[in-house]
């Protein structure tokens, strides 16, 4: 049942929204449950349920939506691309038709002159596609079909055994639909233990809530938005709901699209699974069935949502999402890499030369080609373009080729293009002639190997190279006369550390204030998962860290890591009570040191979040 968590804030409006339209058709009380399979008629005629996913995984659900039920003909569309995924479209082309054959799901519906199946949604279908399914190892037919469904609804199925056992004991219909397949040698096999892979399957136990998560995984190329597991291959996703929007209603699939306007497929356990390509999946749950054998509540809802929400595939009016979220430059935003005073003035005047391009949605002709138009304006003012696929949800062939085309055009130009967050893209680009150097993790990797670039340009090929500094070329002590320099030096414990050792652990007390004298390291924070954690800070020679944690006394929030070999100097408590009580002055000192420090970093940030806001 869809609540919140937490009762003082106010409900979404899309939640609203659903209990209204649950309400409005719980009343409905027409139709019957199916009884046909014996299981089946004891379904709870008042069970009513519906859920909407959307293709990043966010889920609203009202009513009964994690009531279990058998999935039955729903199945269909999916095993129809474990089928493709396993043969190829060609082959399974000269099996199984895909055209809607305006039969009812029980037809023996064949083709008189091959004897096809017209399409995989009727039984003898899917019967043929269940037939085309590999056992590969030492897995069955039905394990992997369970494994399939399993990984496309997000969390383990499983099979209920009554069910199956009745629809085995009163399938005598769809056995001569097999034995009829293996006559015209659609099947290559003895149809027995194909039909009983086909029972179990369509007894494999769902609720409305995982329906709604299979469609949003349709929605997203085939990734499942809570696992991120690519569930269907990309490549079979088209196929599968061309053949939903074609045939997934039976009798009913042509006025369905027509008003409607969503693939979709039905099955006699009361659901109905659609799908809004590219955006959202809906599971709606009611047994009581109409003449076709769809959910009458079902078609009413699902009706109602696509009229209401302007979901209808077709509908015309609505703009299409802008594919540029943001773009800026690295004098803007930099990435996490602390500079020296003297690198940060060069990026600051120069960083307009690296220029960041961060996209959305969906990756088509359409909306990649106002990206190329952009990125081809900014080439003349900059050396380093990098496009953000962060927050894109899909790339199709003809935009990783013009992606591919853009950098080399871009490149003849002196401009290198470069792709972050591109991991689950890596190979299709590499196909492309992109090479790995050119992908990166995130922005941050991005960032700055062009500020390396740039610096390296600007400034020769030494401008990085390793030094040691003393403690008059620290930062925080910029100011500080002879005599103070002398007292701290013989008053700071120094400290040295190997190549992946901790300075800093989250969770430490925060008593050490540390001036970086050799080597660099790392600011992160830890992983939740038991990752290595999100870097966010590097810090060099003559620079300070540990000081929020140390002005405030909180425990330390992020680990500090040693980078290379390290060495440093520490002002701990002790010492800087010491400090106060006999050289005040220089306490002041340092303390406007520190000010300055919080200043530059507070300044940062505010030209960070400006250049967000766009």
């Amino acid at each position: 049942m869809l609540t919140s968590s937490n009762p003082g804030i106010t409900a979404s409006p899309i939640e609203t929204y659903l209990k209204e339209l649950h309400a409005r058709h719980a009343s409905l009380h027409t139709g019957r449950v199916a009884d046909y399979i014996p299981e089946l008629a004891k379904a709870d005629p008042n069970l009513f349920g519906i859920c909407i996913a959307t293709r990043d995984g966010h889920v609203y659900e009202v009513g009964d939506s994690r009531a279990p039920f058998t999935i039955q003909s729903i199945s269909k569309a999916l095993t129809y691309g474990l089928a493709l995924e396993d043969r190829g479209e060609e082959f399974m082309l000269s099996r199984i038709g895909v055209e809607p054959s305006g039969d009812a799901f029980n037809a023996i519906s064949l083709k008189p002159d091959s004897g096809a199946p017209f399409n995989p949604m009727i039984n003898a279908g899917a019967i043929a596609a269940c037939g085309q399914i590999l056992a590969t190892g030492n897995r069955s037919r039905i394990a992997r079909i369970l494994e399939y469904l399993s990984s496309c609804a997000g969390r383990a199925l499983d099979i209920d055994a009554a069910v199956y056992r009745s629809e085995s004991d009163t399938g005598h219909r769809n056995r001569a639909i097999g034995w009829m397949l293996r006559n015209f040698g659609i099947i290559d096999e003895e149809p027995t233990a194909i039909l009983e892979t086909y029972f179990q399957q369509c007894a494999i136990r769902v609720s409305c809530r995982d329906l709604a998560i299979i469609g949003a995984t349709l929605a997203n190329d085939g990734r499942n938005p809570l696992t991120r597991e690519q569930a269907i291959a990309p490549e079979c996703v088209d196929n599968v709901l061309s053949v939903m929007a074609s045939s997934g209603m039976y009798d009913f699939s042509g006025e369905w699209l027509y008003r409607v306007g969503l693939p979709a497929k039905s099955g006699v356990g009361g659901g109905i699974l659609a799908v809004l390509p590219g955006q959202l999946g809906i599971g709606v749950f009611s047994p009581p069935l109409d003449q076709q054998g769809n959910s009458a509540r079902g078609i009413r809802v699902c009706a109602d949502l696509s009229r209401e929400l302007s979901l209808h595939l077709f509908a015309g009016g609505a703009a299409p999402q802008p594919t540029v979220r943001l773009w800026y430059d690295a004098s803007q935003v930099s990435s996490r890499r602390r500079r020296s005073n003297h690198h940060q003035q060069t990026l600051r005047g120069s960083g307009h030369r690296i220029r960041l391009v961060e996209l959305q949605g969906e990756l088509v002709f359409s909306s990649f080609e106002p990206v190329v138009r952009l990125a081809l304006k900014q080439a003349p003012y900059c050396q380093y373009l990098i496009l953000n696929l962060r927050n894109v949800a899909s790339v199709d062939r003809v935009t990783l080729r013009l992606i591919a085309q853009l950098r080399s055009g871009l490149a003849e130009q002196g401009v290198v293009l470069l792709i972050c967050y591109a991991s689950r893209l890596a190979d299709k680009l590499r196909r492309q002639g992109i090479d790995a150097a050119a992908l990166f993790a995130d922005d941050d990797a991005a960032l700055e190997h062009c500020e390396d670039r740039l610096l390296r340009d600007l400034l020769g090929p030494g401008w990085d190279d390793a030094q040691e500094v003393g403690l008059r070329d620290a930062v925080l002590l910029a100011g500080l006369d002879a005599d103070d320099l002398a007292w701290l030096d013989a008053a700071m414990p120094a400290v040295e550390v190997a190549a992946g050792d901790f300075l800093i652990r989250a969770g430490d007390d925060s008593d050490r204030l540390y001036l970086l004298l050799k080597g660099s390291v790392m600011v992160r924070l830890p992983s939740a998962t038991g990752g290595t954690g999100k870097r966010i800070n590097v810090f060099h020679p003559g620079m300070c860290f540990g000081e929020m944690g140390f002005l405030d006394g909180s425990a330390r929030s992020a680990d500090v890591v040693a980078m290379t070999a390290v060495a440093a100097r520490v002002i701990d408590r002790g010492l800087f009570d010491r400090l106060k009580g006999e050289r005040p002055r220089t306490t002041i000192r340092l303390l406007e040191g520190l000010s300055r420090q919080l200043s530059a970093n507070l300044r940062r940030s505010n030209a960070e979040a400006a250049a967000f806001k766009g």
